[in-house]
């Protein structure tokens, strides 16, 4: 059963950066396509970026701040954030899914104030 774990999240001022982690167990990892989302609170959880069949998508709000990218010998994917704005601030999830499975880790509170 493949699982995966967010870290990185935390307390940063509005202009600043950090980079979520999200480490996945199992054999698939190479072959799984990989998301981030995002929800904030009374909001819906939202894609901001993804690697799908090769191909990097991400939200308008978060194109040219937000880089996805992923490192298959570690098994793990980033998010790396700059210029980060209080309208991120939100519990950010790690979505790994291929042909037989759909993981989603425990998420990690983003929080951008000053």
């Amino acid at each position: 059963q493949v699982q995966v774990v967010e870290s990185g999240g935390g307390l940063v001022q509005p202009g600043g950066s950090l980079r979520l982690s999200c480490v996945a167990s199992g054999n698939v990892f190479s072959s799984a396509n990989l998301a981030w989302y995002r929800q904030a609170p009374g909001k819906q959880r939202e894609v901001v970026a993804q690697i799908y069949e090769g191909r990097t998508i991400y939200a308008d709000s978060v194109k040219d701040r937000f880089t996805i990218s992923r490192d298959n010998a570690k098994k793990t994917g980033y998010l790396q954030m700059n210029s980060l704005k209080p309208e991120d601030t939100a519990v950010y999830y790690c979505n790994l899914w291929g042909r037989n499975f759909d993981t989603w880790g425990q998420g990690t509170q983003v929080t951008v104030s000053s």
